[in-house]
């Protein structure tokens, strides 16, 4: 039995995740996949993946990125974790900027105490109102945060901000912090927030 080598992660929703998973399996059958050259089908896997990787291994690597870059997976705030020992073998395309690359089995033991202290340290309370449009915030609603510097502001307004390059698109991939410069995840701004306040009672985007 072969080994796990890398798996994706951090999907919206179990569906979505079974859904990336069998365009993964069945990449000839996706119709997000249609039309895209690099599949290679080939007998027996005959074709050789990145530094000579062959078999199924050879054809899961040559496909993985078509399906970060596909839609609906490429605006997903995803995370690869490869699991096995580098050296890795480059996956070509690159995937996406946003999507965090990752290697080992999980965070250490030294990464847990890390994130421990980062909690302990009691982040200054924000303004009263967005930093961006200066109004209120709303009581169940509360402002996202740059982990760097004191920026607090609306989900939407923050949005907005990091859309600018992308203004036709519903919720942005990354971008600077309006304050302090930043790279910003969205994905991650939005798992900090739902780890220090819980799941939003309300979905909104930028109208």
């Amino acid at each position: 039995m072969r080994a796990l080598e890398l798996f994706v992660y951090g999907f919206p929703s179990v569906i979505a995740a079974l859904r990336f998973e069998w365009a993964w399996q069945h990449p000839g059958r996706s119709r997000r996949l249609r039309g895209l050259g690099g599949l290679g089908g080939g007998r027996r896997g005959s074709r050789r993946g990145a530094r000579g990787v062959g078999g199924a291994l050879g054809r899961a690597l040559r496909t993985l990125p078509l399906l970060l870059g596909a839609p609906p997976w490429r605006r997903l705030p995803l995370r690869l974790r490869w699991l096995r020992p580098p050296p890795l073998p480059p996956l070509r395309p690159p995937p996406p900027p946003h999507v965090v690359v990752e290697e080992g089995e999980g965070p250490g033991e030294e990464e847990e105490e890390e994130g421990e202290g980062h909690r302990e340290e009691e982040a200054p309370p924000p303004s009263a109102s967005c930093d961006l449009c200066g109004e209120g915030y709303e009581p169940l609603l509360p402002p996202l945060r740059c982990p760097r510097c004191p920026l607090a502001a609306h989900p939407p307004c923050l949005a907005r901000s990091l859309l600018g390059p992308e203004p036709r698109e519903l919720l942005p991939l990354q971008g600077p912090c309006p304050r302090c410069a930043l790279p910003l995840l969205w994905g991650d701004l939005i798992r900090r927030h739902r780890e220090a306040h819980g799941p939003s009672p309300t979905s909104r985007g930028p109208s």
